[in-house]
Parts: structure tokens; C-alpha cells; sequence
């Protein structure tokens, strides 16, 4: 049984939301809506969707997204049962109409290969009435790859778009990161647990990206530079092994740049890379940072 988990706090696009999941052509989900302490009343449009779908909606009476989002994710997800594959799907997020029906059409492929499963997407620019292209994805593909072509701008990737077993969320959970930046990003390659990502590409998820989005939102830049320092860090230390050298040294890169669109790169930072790059050695990449070692010392 497939559980789809909303953190409800906005009521602007909502209802579309709600529609899409009443329009789902195989009913075979339950939904979970915990609404963050939201100033704005949803249960109005709930009661017209109850015949719909099933759904259990829960009231927090104290707010947590504003503080940590993953908690939020997380205490959500805490109001399902004992669903195997958990959707979080954002409130202002749409499936196309045959989503969970290719979930449980292709179900046979991906069982037991595989703990994430994704999505074609479109982002929708509600705002502004902007459509992008529908980005594709290779069927099978690790995550670390996946990561990659994301990083290299080639493809897009937001929460939404995934479903994943309950059994890998229990056992690595989501990375605090400010505003969840990148927190979804670190899970796909955590949840995977090394297994490769199945995709769909015959049903689309359309991801909302506008100024009142948290993605297109350009007032929280410092949060989400900090973010990306703490997520690309974590890369560092400990999922490095995960990607070629060519995409090691990428990120090894982009590592130093996130530092200096801070501060200044700490001794201990300095070291780290370092390592990095011996352990990934190419000539010309190895001495253009000890000289920029030697510069910044």
C-alpha cells in the first residue's frame, strides 16, 4: 500500500493538489495531511474531496517547519500506518492522473531491486504561467549518477517526484540541512542504500516553482548557501567513493566555492580537500590546489 504524506501550511494552489490526487485513476492510496500550524484554514476544501479519496487530516498545534523542515516531514510521516512506500508530496505540488496506477502497473519491475522510485516531472510556474519541458529519466540509474546530472544542471529532482520504502526512511531518516535544502537530495542517495533508482516516465508529477515557492524564493539565499556548505561537505566526507574521479573533482570544487561564497577556507577544509584529491589524484587538478593552499596560508 502506497501512503502519500502532505505537510500542509499554505492554501494558495491546495486545492489543485487535492484535485489531482481525487482524479488519480487507481485509488489504491491513503493520504496523511499534517497541517503545520497553518494560519489558513484547509478544512473547507477537505470536506469536498471526503467522498474522493481516503485521507486522515491531523492539526499541530505548534508550528516546526519554520524551524526544521525535515521534523516537519518527519512527524508527518509519523501520522501513517504501517503503508511499505511513502510519498511526501508537497501542498502545492500535482500528480497527472495515472501516477499511482504506473506505480502499481510497473510494481513488478522495481520490487525488491530497488528502495526509490521517481517520476517524470514538469516544474509550473503558476504565477507566471510558465511551463518547462517534461525531464525524462534513464529507467534504472544510481543515485549518485542521478545526483550528478542534477548537479551538472542536465536534469531536475525535488521531493515530491519520489516515492520510497518506509524500511529506508526508517533507517536513515533525513538530514537536517537549513530549509531541507539539499535534504532531499542526500536521501535519494541514502535511501537507495546502493540499490539503483527506478523511474516512470509514463505519468508526470508537475513541481510548483514560483517567488512563493521555497525553490524560487531568492530572500532565504544565505540560508541555502549555508546548506549547501553543510550537504556538500557531507558529500566529502562520506559519499565520495560513490562517484568517478572526473565527478569527485567537480565536487571537490564546487565544495571550495560553497566555502568561499562564505568566508574563508579553514586549515581543517583545507586538509579535507586535500585528501580528496589524493585520493582522486590528477596532476594539473593536484597542484592548482596546493597553490591555492599556499596562497590562502
Amino acid at each position: 500500500m502506497l501512503a502519500i504524506i502532505i505537510p500542509f501550511y499554505k492554501l494558495t494552489f491546495f486545492e489543485a493538489t487535492l484535485q489531482s490526487l481525487a482524479n488519480q485513476t487507481d485509488k489504491r492510496f491513503k493520504v496523511y495531511i499534517g497541517d503545520d500550524a497553518s494560519s489558513e484554514d484547509c478544512t473547507f476544501l477537505l470536506q469536498k474531496f471526503e467522498e474522493h479519496f481516503d485521507f486522515i487530516y491531523h492539526r499541530f498545534e505548534t508550528n516546526l517547519g519554520g524551524t526544521s523542515l525535515t521534523q516537519q516531514w518527519e512527524r508527518c510521516i509519523a501520522l501513517s500506518k504501517n503503508e511499505e512506500w511513502l510519498m511526501i508530496l508537497g501542498d502545492d505540488d500535482v500528480l497527472g492522473e495515472n501516477v499511482v496506477e504506473e506505480f502499481y502497473k510497473q510494481y513488478h519491475y522495481f520490487q525488491n531491486s530497488s528502495n526509490v522510485v521517481r517520476f517524470a516531472t514538469q516544474s509550473i510556474d503558476n504565477i507566471n504561467k510558465k511551463v518547462s519541458k517534461v525531464f525524462l529519466h534513464p529507467v534504472w540509474e544510481q543515485a549518485a549518477t542521478s545526483f550528478y546530472r542534477k548537479f551538472k544542471g542536465l536534469s531536475r529532482s525535488s521531493l515530491s517526484e519520489y516515492i520510497f520504502t518506509r524500511n529506508s526512511f526508517t533507517k536513515f531518516h533525513f538530514k537536517n540541512y537549513p530549509l531541507a535544502w539539499h535534504s532531499d537530495d542526500l536521501a535519494w542517495i541514502d535511501f537507495s542504500n546502493k540499490k539503483p533508482i527506478y523511474s516512470i516516465n509514463e505519468a508526470i508529477i508537475s513541481i510548483n516553482v514560483s517567488d512563493l515557492s521555497l525553490s524560487g524564493m531568492n530572500t532565504n539565499l544565505n540560508l541555502k548557501n549555508e546548506a549547501s556548505l553543510q550537504f556538500y561537505e557531507d558529500i566529502i566526507r562520506n559519499k565520495l567513493s560513490q562517484f568517478s574521479k572526473k565527478q569527485s573533482l567537480d565536487l571537490l570544487m564546487r565544495y571550495e566555492i560553497e566555502i568561499k561564497e562564505i568566508r574563508k577556507v579553514k586549515i581543517s577544509e583545507w586538509l579535507l580537500l586535500l585528501k580528496g584529491y589524493i585520493k582522486n589524484f590528477q596532476l594539473i587538478s593536484f597542484l592548482k590546489l596546493t597553490r591555492r593552499i599556499l596562497i590562502s596560508l
